[in-house]
């Protein structure tokens, strides 16, 4: 029988449909726990009724959880949840509870074996060891906290479009790095440079170290952050993977182009399947027309070309 994992974030009242929106793309079957409402309706009404333990819960605060199956490896689902509270700038706090804290960092391990992305690329973690077959490009992550192991869709559907449309030579861009997966696959496919780039200092650190760990020189980490127009960025990217969010490939449609060179690809996935029109839409209206697509258990991933 799977053992239970429950993923809970906390934050401020204000932030709850867009702490329920990231939550949902993990699973749909979430619990909400908002005593705001609630007791302001009945408070002063039938208080004498109300449940003093209900009375005293924090008001200003919401949670929202999902509870996945410990063998779905929930340290990928964990480094989701946390990036993507980071892009949209909500201050929550995550927590696993089922799993002690000491045996947390080392308990989804075991689930974690090496995954094949595409036709040549297996992302192994640090301590399997695996036999490379003729042709296969091995990718090794110590993934810590931070996203990209390679086990989330999202993750997969990206690294398979990117060995399909990067070119030997190709200048790529990551945007929203995580833990630096992308841009190391790319320097393996043959990329002659990749800039990585986080709003996470965290996701940054271990990405930097797994670039250490793959001897791929050629890939450059940094804290950057595209939408606030940082001059770290320069352009003319051959190539550029942004495996973020719907709601921050939207913000950011108008401006990507500006980075990218006039024959370049775009890349784009974190995108729910219900939110792939309004995305592509987006960035259509922006100037990119969509030339391939995969989609996967809920998940779009799209390939653009400007038009």
């Amino acid at each position: 029988m799977d053992k239970w994992i429950q993923i809970k974030a906390t934050a401020d009242c204000k932030y709850l449909d867009d702490m329920s929106a990231v939550m949902s793309m993990v699973d749909n079957s979430l619990m909400i726990e908002d005593y705001s409402d609630v007791v302001k309706e009945l408070d002063g009404v039938y208080g004498d009724l109300i449940d003093e333990e209900l009375l005293q819960k924090d008001r200003t605060v919401s949670s929202v959880s999902v509870f996945i199956p410990e063998i779905k490896n929930p340290a990928e689902s964990v480094g989701f949840i946390t990036s993507r509270f980071e892009t949209l700038s909500i201050p929550a706090q995550v927590e696993c509870i089922g799993v002690s804290e000491e045996d947390w960092a080392d308990s989804w391990k075991k689930y974690y074996k090496p995954i094949k992305t595409g036709e040549k690329l297996v992302i192994v973690p640090l301590w399997e060891k695996y036999e490379a077959g003729e042709d296969e490009i091995v990718v090794l992550m110590d993934p810590g906290m931070a996203f990209g192991t390679g086990t989330h869709e999202t993750t997969r559907l990206c690294a398979a479009l990117l060995e399909k449309y990067l070119k030997r030579g190709d200048k790529m861009l990551d945007v929203g790095c995580g833990s630096g997966i992308l841009a190391i696959c790319a320097s393996k496919l043959g990329a002659a440079s990749c800039f990585a780039c986080d709003i996470d200092p965290n996701a940054v650190r271990v990405a930097k170290e797994n670039v250490e760990i793959n001897k791929t020189e050629n890939v450059t980490v940094a804290v950057s952050d595209l939408l606030a127009g940082t001059d770290r960025i320069d352009g003319g990217y051959d190539i550029c993977c942004a495996n973020i969010v719907a709601d921050v490939i939207i913000r950011m449609a108008p401006a990507i182009g500006d980075y990218i060179s006039d024959d370049g690809v775009l890349i784009v996935s974190g995108i729910i399947t219900e939110r792939a029109d309004e995305t592509v839409s987006a960035l259509s209206d922006s100037g990119w027309k969509l030339v391939d697509e995969r989609r996967e258990n809920g998940w779009f991933a799209g390939v653009l070309k400007k038009a």
